[in-house]
């Protein structure tokens, strides 16, 4: 099969012809529709995610989307023509999905959306993952409850937004005046976080009693601040916890405080069936019209993909970048 493989840190991956997989026990091997890019594998080709445990040469990319070809012994739940997508590899010794072919583990993944393409459904499965475990398994939002995102117009933010107005939830989001219209689409309140102070907004929208749940897309000072917006009580969760905070203001107010992390099941193996479960929840959802990916229309393949990661890279506000396969 051909796949992009990086042999090399600092430089980009080389399209080459490999084995193609096979399906083992507990695995399906799936004939690849869509990779979609994230700003892991920009880091990963630049030889700055330690975390994420890459042996060279590697072939990378997390998100995937195709069609099941094959189902290694033990797999009931799907069977060849399957549509699915999900979280698949790339990580930890695992193969990723800018290839045509990937053998991967069954429990990670899940039909894909009848509504989407695969061009679209590519886009989903990081950024719904990394919203879902931060709002639901960690901060477990419910209806009723006051929601800040920060950073509610980027990648993971836009469905986090989604994923807390669908679960009843009241829903505010940090962004810029330019990206107003697309937080007001989704039903919830833009806050121009250049314009308007933390205890400003605090006080307008919450009587300066503090939101229930902060999901940060931001870090540092932002991080900061949530600690100080968040009410007694209150959960903060965020998926840039690097740096140096004071927690004293958290502490204060009895809150709550989490970092989230999707690849751990990747790399270590273990809880991959959950992630199978957000996969499904994901799927419910965009098939209900609640939630609904930006992704770019651009269309790159494997012979194209530097053209892919370009775009990704300077253009960023324009939807998620996928390479489509076969």
């Amino acid at each position: 099969m051909k796949a992009l493989v990086l042999n090399n840190f600092g430089a980009a991956p080389e399209l080459q012809t490999v084995d193609t997989p096979v399906a083992q026990a507990g695995q399906v091997l799936i004939k690849l529709k869509g990779s979609g890019l994230n700003p892991l594998d920009i880091k990963i080709m630049a030889g700055e995610a330690k975390h994420a445990q890459t042996k060279l040469p590697a072939i990378i990319g997390v998100d995937g989307t195709g069609i099941v070809e094959a189902v290694g012994a033990g797999v009931t739940s799907f069977k060849p023509g399957d549509e699915v997508y999900g979280m698949i590899g790339g990580v930890g010794g695992n193969q990723g999905t800018q290839a045509e072919y990937i053998a991967a583990d069954a429990r990670l993944i899940a039909l894909k959306p009848k509504n989407l393409s695969f061009h679209d459904a590519a886009a989903v499965p990081l950024i719904f993952t990394t919203a879902w475990e931060g709002l639901v398994d960690h901060a477990k939002v419910q209806k009723g409850q006051k929601v800040l995102v920060h950073g509610g117009a980027g990648g993971v933010g836009h469905i986090a937004v989604q994923i807390a107005k669908a679960r009843g939830t009241e829903v505010f989001s940090t962004v810029r005046k330019p990206q107003f219209d697309l937080i007001k689409s989704y039903g919830a309140t833009p806050i121009d976080y250049t314009e308007t102070k933390v205890e400003d907004y605090v006080k307008e929208y919450t009587g300066g009693e503090g939101f229930d749940v902060i999901f940060d897309n931001v870090g540092g000072q932002t991080l900061d601040d949530s600690f100080t917006a968040v009410k007694n009580y209150g959960h903060v969760v965020t998926i840039i916890g690097r740096g140096t905070h004071n927690l004293a203001p958290l502490a204060l107010r009895a809150g709550s405080y989490s970092g989230v992390f999707t690849l751990i099941p990747l790399i270590t193996g273990k809880n991959r069936a959950h992630h199978g479960d957000i996969m499904r929840q994901a799927t419910e959802l965009i098939e209900a019209g609640l939630v609904k990916p930006i992704v770019s229309p651009l269309v790159f393949s494997l012979a194209t993909a530097e053209e892919a990661y370009n775009e990704f890279k300077n253009n960023k506000e324009k939807g998620k970048v996928v390479i489509d396969i076969n």
